[in-house]
């Protein structure tokens, strides 16, 4: 995951670039003619002092690779933020970023 934060004006502004095939398991390989298994994000969650400041849920009808961008009131600079998001193959990502 590709995560950039910032605080401006009691603010913290959140972007992501999560890197995931997303397939919907509709899709046909042209080589071997089988459908490729579905693997897509099911859910994504920020976390800031312990606490949830976002939850996004996803199905198969979101693009490779999602990007995302969202705010939350408070946070400061220095603080971290934590990132967790699950497939329904039971693969997890996760990430922190720093609040600029």
């Amino acid at each position: 995951m590709k995560v950039k934060v910032k605080f401006k004006n009691n603010i913290t502004s959140v972007r992501l670039l999560a890197k995931h095939p997303m397939e919907t398991g509709r899709r046909i390989n042209k080589k071997t003619g089988e459908k490729i298994p579905a693997k897509y994000i099911q859910e994504l969650t920020c976390k800031h002092d312990g606490k949830v400041v976002f939850i996004a849920q996803f199905g198969t009808s979101v693009s490779q690779d999602p990007y995302l961008a969202f705010s939350f009131e408070g946070g400061k600079k220095g603080d971290t933020i934590q990132l967790r998001w699950n497939d329904n193959t039971g693969d997890v990502g996760r990430a922190e970023a720093k609040i600029k």
